[in-house]
Order: C-alpha cells, then structure tokens, then sequence
C-alpha cells in the first residue's frame, strides 16, 4: 500500500520540484543541508540514502546554480564541507511549500480523525532508527 502511495505523491512533486528547478535528489540534498553543513560529501550520501558516486553531479549542478557552496578541508583536500547558500534555501522552501500545499490536499481526502491518526503514524515511524525498520523483527508492536 505504502509503495503506491508513495509513488503517486512522488509523481505528484515533480510539478513543485520543476517549479523550484530542482530534481528530487536536489531537494533532498538542501532539505538536509538545511540542518547544517554537511562534514564530507560521503557523510552527506550516507545520511540521505544516496549512493556517493551519483550525488557527485547533483552536488555539481547545485554549486553551478549557486545553490550550495563546498569547502575544502585544510587538513584533506579530498574532503569537502557542503553547506546551501541563501539561495539554496529559498528555493528549498519554495518546492517544499508547494508540496506541502499538496499533501494538504490530499490528506483532506480523509476524515479529520483518519487523518490526524495517519499523520501522528507518519511521524512516529519516519523517526524510528532505520535499523528498526530493516530489521526482520523490528521494534515490539505498540500498545493499542
């Protein structure tokens, strides 16, 4: 069920992202850096699921566009520090608030109560440690 779904709200980003001329993978790069710089490239990759070697042209085409800024590390050249740029975060919040404007609109196709309850088991699996989630046994069920 989960998957559909997340297709179909994918799909229906890509307006949003487009509006914001942004990919996917752009979005996801500045929605993290907008928690603080990045330490290294392969830290940032890991942190959002990407594999390191395919980030290196989203990175390329966001410092192109001025929407990031790498720094090299004094002691290790081959290290990088990433951080988004005023730039990089306006338009980071101009695609997120078209998304959220979507999912507003799609969460009103539920029943206030449905939708509260969805939301409150969003939230609460989206911060379950990834472990938990890839594990064949997972966390304990939670009490009714």
């Amino acid at each position: 069920m989960l998957v559909p779904l997340a297709r179909a709200l994918t799909a229906a980003e890509a307006p949003a992202l487009e509006g914001a001329g942004l990919t996917m993978w752009a979005y996801v790069v500045l929605t993290r850096l907008l928690e603080g710089p990045a330490d290294t490239q392969a830290a940032l990759a890991s942190e959002i699921g990407a594999d390191k070697t395919r980030l290196i042209p989203v990175l390329d085409e966001l410092q192109t566009q001025g929407l990031i800024e790498r720094f090299a590390d004094p002691a290790d050249r081959r290290r990088h520090t990433l951080r988004a740029t005023a730039e990089g975060r306006r338009r980071q919040a101009a695609a997120q608030a078209a998304i959220r404007l979507n999912e507003d609109r799609v969460l009103a196709m539920l029943p206030a109560e449905e939708r509260e309850a969805f939301v409150r088991g969003l939230v609460k699996l989206s911060r379950l440690p990834r472990e938990a989630l890839l594990s064949s046994r997972g966390p304990a069920p939670a009490a009714p």
